[in-house]
């Protein structure tokens, strides 16, 4: 087994498994050499060992890598390491189609027209190659991430086929064609056999013939009609439908005769899909005789160890041409042998009883019967054939309310068969149980009839009632009463009372069964909620956290506060309280710590016009300087300062100075006029006064 972070072929380095299959182990891988991520797909061991079909493995493998087309996961490289087996592929991020139809149960017509033409696309490509690829079904289809539909694995299906039974043949027989399941001659009309099932199971969700066994399910291919598509899919356009049935046929003649020709038919659906332009061949007047239900489990159970006995021992199935130029497998042909003496012993048997019954060959106990009643002998009855046709028919019991797994049982025991050919609504059965039967009770009918039943779907519709505007609880009683299951929500609503309904899904008199789910609103009355406490935060986180809570309209003021920072919030209304959103909360925010104002006022003269005042003021304990506010109007001085109370007196200096013109004289008696600067100190004993 691969781990993560292993290389292979120096070149591609192991990410993680992502798949495994009946032959091989898938990988994500990143080939290191062009930089990109691939899918390595290795052979499991016990096919590795095995020289015939690592040969036949790696030519097919090698052929389809020749293969290049949009819708094809493509190869890029085959080779082995060690006695490992490896092909190299395209690495597609997706799902398999498998996987896609379990996840949506049935598609739409125009969604699997739309994958099949995808697909079609990339079988056209290899059948033009002359690939055919024998191995056509949902899980080698990918849907990818953008998608794209890539049908993978061309070329290695033959390499299985036509060597070994391997495990994840259950998977492939439900898409197997008839030919394929007698080993006979197989051509591109194989794979339209088998995308035939795959657009059936697209659209219907599940797949036209099941059974426990792979040879049960092979059987059916060969010699059961299927159920039309259209009565698990009512809505299925009738061009959709014929197409499918047309792909599906059991003789290749009769289904498309190219992958070509059913492109250009799933193309006209798209643009026609109510025109009935698909044309099927007529079956032929003759028709063969087909070997009964019981009469094949008698061959399969004699022959059917021995046959797959000898595959596994012989694992080499040797391909002989025949006189047609098919290949047939000669222990098949042993089998089908064996089967037609089987078949043509019992039809031996069934003749001579017959005609024994009426010439009067079988009479046991004296060729006289007692009348039960009366305990009389009777006489022998000359109306011989009517005893014969009573023995053969059964007589019908009614099967209605059972499951299929029910009805199938009971009428076994009578040697009768069931098929469930579609689904109804009903009130009167729970869903899963049989609602019809095309064979009444107590109606006689040959033994090995297969009974046709219908299986109910679920209750009928009926309409929804109405519970806007009720008491919730009143409400609920209604639903329940109708059969219908009720879930309750809660909304606020300014306009409807709280315990009144204010709407409900799906609305009154919507279609509904019973068992459907009525989902009602009951009103809460006027929407409130709780004012988160915003104290101690900035304003603008409180408002954002008012608003988180429904509160949009705020309103602030301001004051001083000892306690609480500048720019913090002091105190809130309604904090904690359930209010209706839209209420108006209003916030007082902090401006920190009030300032106390002192200052004293001294009126003045200017000693001079022009002279300008320095204002000192010492502290009266210090020799620091207060750094106080000065405004002068021209007459008095207002000294300012704050926060001092603890000093309440001081020197207030006042240094004047200016500027006068003096006459200085001269030597010579002459004046001269110059400006000399004065100055004056005026000092004063103040004490503050507080403001």
């Amino acid at each position: 087994m691969l781990t993560e972070g292993m290389y292979i072929a120096d070149r591609y380095e192991i990410i993680g498994k992502i798949g495994t299959g009946g032959m091989s182990d898938v990988y994500k891988a990143k080939d290191h050499i062009l930089g990109r991520n691939v899918a390595i797909k290795v052979l499991k061991q016990e096919f590795s060992e095995d020289v015939n079909f690592v040969t036949k493995f790696r030519t097919e493998a090698q052929s389809a890598a020749g293969l290049e087309h949009p819708n094809i996961v493509n190869i890029y490289d085959v080779g082995s390491e060690n006695g490992m087996y490896f092909i190299v592929m395209e690495y597609v991020e997706g799902i398999t189609l498998k996987t896609y139809i379990e996840k949506k149960g049935q598609l739409s017509y125009k969604e699997a027209v739309s994958i099949a033409i995808q697909v079609g696309r990339g079988i056209e490509a290899a059948h033009n190659k002359h690939i055919v690829h024998r191995d056509i079904k949902p899980q080698n289809i990918i849907i990818s991430t953008e998608g794209k539909v890539k049908v993978t694995d061309f070329g290695i299906a033959r390499a299985a086929n036509n060597h070994t039974l391997h495990s994840d043949v259950m998977g492939s027989v439900h898409y197997t064609s008839p030919e394929q399941a007698r080993n006979g001659f197989v051509d591109g009309k194989s794979d339209i056999y088998s995308l035939g099932i795959v657009m059936y199971e697209m659209v219907t969700g599940r797949v036209p013939f099941d059974g426990d066994s792979t040879v049960a399910i092979a059987i059916q291919h060969l010699q059961e009609e299927m159920v039309s598509p259209g009565s698990f899919a009512p809505r299925l356009p009738v061009s959709m439908e014929k197409l499918i049935m047309k792909c599906t046929q059991k003789n290749p003649d009769r289904r498309y005769e190219s992958i070509s020709d059913l492109l250009v038919d799933l193309k006209k659906v798209l643009i026609s899909p109510d025109d009935d332009f698909v044309t099927i061949i007529p079956v032929g007047q003759d028709k063969t005789r087909m070997v009964q239900r019981d009469e094949v489990d008698v061959i399969l159970k004699e022959t059917n160890e021995a046959y797959y006995r000898e595959q596994d021992e012989d694992t080499e199935l040797d391909e002989e041409e025949d006189e047609e130029g098919g290949f047939l497998n000669p222990r098949m042909e042993k089998a089908v042998t064996i089967m037609g003496i089987v078949a043509a012993v019992i039809i031996v048997i069934i003749i001579v009883v017959i005609l024994g019954s009426l010439l009067g060959w079988f009479r046991f106990g004296g060729g006289k019967d007692k009348d039960k009643d009366n305990n009389l002998p009777i006489e022998n009855n000359i109306d011989g054939e009517e005893d014969q046709e009573d023995k053969d028919l059964v007589t019908m019991i009614s099967v209605l309310g059972m499951t299929e797994e029910e009805a199938e049982a009971e009428l076994k025991k009578m040697n009768l068969g069931i098929r469930v050919v579609g689904s109804a609504a009903s009130d009167e059965y729970e869903e899963g149980q049989i609602v019809h039967q095309n064979v009444e009770k107590d109606d006689k009918v040959p033994k090995n009839t297969t009974i046709e039943v219908t299986i109910c779907s679920g209750p009928g519709e009926f309409e929804a009632p109405s519970v806007v505007g009720k008491d919730g609880e009143q409400a609920q009683g209604i639903i329940e009463n109708m059969g219908l299951v009720p879930k309750r929500d809660f909304a606020y609503s300014d306009t409807v009372p709280q315990g009144k309904v204010i709407s409900q899904t799906p609305e009154g008199g919507t279609s509904v069964k019973k068992g459907d789910t009525v989902t009602y609103i009951v009103s809460q009355g006027t929407e409130t909620a709780k004012v988160p406490d915003v104290t101690g935060k900035s304003e603008s986180e409180a408002r954002e956290t008012l608003a988180n809570a429904g509160f949009n309209n705020v309103t602030s003021t301001s004051e001083y506060d000892d306690t609480v920072a500048e720019g913090l919030v002091i105190r809130q209304s309604f904090s904690g309280e359930y209010k209706e959103p839209g209420t108006t909360i209003s916030l007082v925010i902090s401006m920190g710590k009030q300032t106390t104002y002192y200052s004293f006022n001294k009126d003045y003269k200017k000693p001079a016009e022009n002279a300008t005042a320095t204002v000192e003021l010492y502290k009266a304990e210090s020799d620091e300087d207060v750094k106080p506010a000065v405004q002068d109007n021209g007459t008095t001085i207002t000294i300012s300062a704050s926060n001092i109370a603890d000093v309440n007196s001081g020197t207030l200096v006042i240094n004047w100075s200016w500027t006068e013109k003096v006459s200085v004289p001269n030597e010579d008696g002459t004046v001269t006029e110059k400006e000399e600067t004065k100055t004056k100190t005026d000092e004063y004993n103040v004490t503050f006064q507080q403001q």
